[in-house]
């Protein structure tokens, strides 16, 4: 997307690479189960494709960073205590030979993120490679909509947005669309895009999140963006209008369209199929009151499909649960509270706000969406979250870049101060 003459450059040092890798892990997280396409796809070949995508990812991150160069990073550490809990869960193979191959996937997801942090630096270059990426997978989905709306439109599904060229559900295309809705937004309220490359993101996202029915990317995005632009009220001017407008217009849309909008959030469903979640509320109970052995209570099962009794769990708490067990959630409450308390423990900042809507959108999508306990598109968020709140490492002495201090400039050496009675004697 464009950006505006004062927006903040490419840190230096940074290798175009990196945004490669990014997008690689972004191709990796987005799965391999979904709609029918058009031209089918074997499972296999899709699986293929994004496994090696994650290999590849790791070996450029790899060659970019040799020295193996790192920081510190509080998520990135609690992810690999979740990765050795991981490996522990699944070593019985109770969830079968799977569970190795998910905890070799993470063990190199984790690993591709802490090659990486050497270039978190506070600054905001990966979420333009976070908005780009999946800028480019809605625009296959949009493609897949023009090329055969029948296939992208299914019965199936309701007559929701699916992905026709890539197997990709309603609920990801929806959560894709209003990460990077929000994310521009943001972007444009901090002065660092113009309005019109933000509308040419901006406007499609809001068709096809709409096309897609998902309630649970709309209100994620919604409760985080006001929780995004609330922490810019005191220190923006534009945060405070958009803020303004964007309650009027609420207002106006709730009161006149309210009929509409209420069909849309229903989707056509009873009131006690809503009530129930879509009967997300009978496997969570199935799965809470299924007996459990103490080492199961506390490690889980390892690694699985995040389903039980052959239906999905959709909400990450009760899969870590089932999973990693009650270790493996507090780990996940762990890095959500670090990185929210860190977010509010920073001043007021564009980076800050970007951070705070991502956290919160997790933490909202986390109810009716599984992927906090393995990888996926949620912690890749995280990631980018913990990328923003990253504090800027300090400048690197020229004697310690050039490895050596004769070539140090006399300016930089530190002026002895001359006692007043030792000039004196000087001049005598």
């Amino acid at each position: 997307m464009g950006t505006r003459p004062d927006a903040e450059p490419r840190p230096a040092g940074t290798p175009k690479i990196v945004g490669v890798v990014w997008g690689l892990l972004v191709l990796n997280t987005l799965g391999s189960a979904g709609a029918k396409t058009i031209v089918p796809l074997p499972r296999s070949l899709i699986q293929m494709a994004t496994m090696g995508a994650l290999v590849a990812a790791f070996a450029l991150a790899l060659a970019v960073n040799l020295r193996l160069r790192i920081r510190a990073s509080a998520y990135v550490l609690l992810l690999t205590l979740l990765l050795v809990l991981s490996v522990i869960s699944s070593a019985d193979l109770e969830s079968g030979f799977g569970a190795l191959f998910r905890c070799a996937r993470l063990a190199l997801f984790v690993g591709t993120l802490w090659l990486l942090s050497r270039w978190w630096d506070g600054g905001l270059t990966f979420v333009r490679h976070h908005i780009r990426m999946y800028f480019a997978v809605l625009g296959s989905v949009a493609a897949g909509l023009l090329i055969s709306p029948g296939a992208a439109m299914p019965e199936l599904y309701g007559g929701r947005l699916v992905g026709a060229l890539w197997p990709l559900t309603p609920p990801q295309i929806g959560q894709y669309a209003a990460v990077i809705i929000g994310l521009t937004v943001l972007l444009v309220l901090g002065r660092r895009t113009d309005r019109t490359s933000a509308a040419v993101v901006i406007v499609p996202s809001l068709v096809l999140l709409a096309l897609t029915h998902t309630r649970t990317a709309t209100l994620g995005l919604l409760i985080g963006l006001v929780l995004a632009i609330g922490s810019l009220i005191l220190t923006s001017a534009a945060a405070r209008r958009f803020f303004t407008w964007a309650v009027l217009c609420a207002v106006v849309a709730a009161v006149g369209f309210a009929s509409a909008l209420q069909a849309w959030f229903l989707r056509g469903q009873s009131k006690e199929n809503f009530s129930n979640l879509t009967g997300r509320a009978k496997v969570w109970d199935a799965l809470l009151a299924a007996p459990r052995s103490p080492s199961e209570q506390l490690f889980g099962v390892g690694l699985g499909d995040k389903s039980f009794g052959g239906l999905p769990i959709d909400n990450s708490w009760l899969a870590v649960y089932n999973e990693q067990g009650l270790i493996g959630v507090t780990l996940v409450a762990a890095f959500i509270i670090v990185l929210g308390g860190v977010a509010l423990l920073r001043p007021p900042s564009l980076q800050r706000a970007c951070a705070i809507f991502l956290i919160s959108y997790c933490a909202i999508a986390s109810y009716t969406e599984a992927g906090l306990g393995d990888a996926s598109p949620y912690l890749l968020h995280l990631a980018l979250a913990a990328s923003l709140l990253a504090v800027p490492a300090a400048a690197t002495p020229l004697s310690t870049r050039e490895g050596s201090t004769s070539e140090v400039s006399t300016s930089e050496v530190p002026r002895r101060r001359i006692p007043r009675w030792a000039q004196r004697s000087e001049v005598t």
